[in-house]
C-alpha cells in the first residue's frame, strides 16, 4: 500500500498502519534529531515524543501527502522544547552518516565527521535545526522556515551565520593541523 493509504488508515485509527508509516521515517528522524540534540538519549526520547504528538493529532492532519514534513515538523519541535529543558547541560553524540562512503580511507572520513560535529557542536539548537534540515534532510529553506515556523529571512539569517561560525570552527581546525573538509566547502 502506498504512504498516502496507510496514512489515511492511520488517521481512521488503524495502528499497525500508523507503525508502518512512522516506521519508515524513524531513521531519518532519530538521525536529525541526534544531530540537533547532540545526545543520542535525548534524541531518542525527542523522537518518541514526537511519534505520541503524530499518533495523536494525526487526525487533525488536513493534507496526508505532507505527513513527512509534518512528522520532522513534530520531531524538530520536540528537540527544541528538550533543548530549552536542558540548555545546561552538555552533551556528546557519535554522528552516523545517512549513507556509506565510498572512499577508501576511513581515517579521513572520520576526520571529516569529527570535525563537523565540532563544527555542530558549537550552534545553538535553533541554528542547528536549519542547518541539519536544509543539508541533512535536504529541504528547500522556505521548506525548512515554514516547518519551523519563522520567517524566511529569519531561515536565511540563521542558515549563514551558522555556515559562518561552521566555517570558523573548520578552518581554526586547519591551522592546528587538522585536515579541513576537501573543497573548503562545509556541506
Amino acid at each position: 500500500m502506498d504512504q498516502r493509504g496507510l496514512v489515511e488508515r492511520a488517521r481512521g485509527g488503524d495502528h499497525d498502519a500508523f507503525a508502518a508509516v512512522a516506521g519508515a521515517a524513524l531513521a531519518r528522524l532519530d538521525a536529525a534529531a541526534r544531530l540537533i540534540l547532540r545526545d543520542r538519549e535525548l534524541a531518542r526520547d525527542a523522537v518518541q515524543d514526537a511519534l505520541i504528538r503524530a499518533w495523536r493529532d494525526l487526525p487533525g492532519l488536513r493534507d496526508p501527502d505532507r505527513f513527512n514534513a509534518w512528522l520532522y515538523r513534530l520531531t524538530v519541535h520536540a528537540c527544541l522544547d528538550l533543548a530549552r529543558r536542558r540548555r545546561r547541560r552538555v552533551h556528546e553524540v557519535e554522528l552516523t552518516p545517512f549513507f556509506e562512503s565510498f572512499s577508501g580511507d576511513v581515517s579521513s572520513d572520520v576526520a571529516e565527521r569529527e570535525l563537523l560535529d565540532e563544527a555542530l557542536r558549537r550552534l545553538e539548537p535553533e541554528w542547528r535545526a536549519v542547518v541539519v534540515l536544509h543539508y541533512f534532510i535536504g529541504m528547500p529553506l522556505p521548506e525548512v522556515a515554514s516547518e519551523l515556523r519563522i520567517p524566511l529571512g529569519t531561515a536565511k539569517s540563521r542558515l549563514h551565520r551558522s555556515l559562518g561560525v561552521m566555517r570558523t570552527t573548520l578552518e581554526a581546525a586547519g591551522e592546528h593541523g587538522s585536515s579541513p573538509i576537501p573543497g573548503g566547502q562545509i556541506a
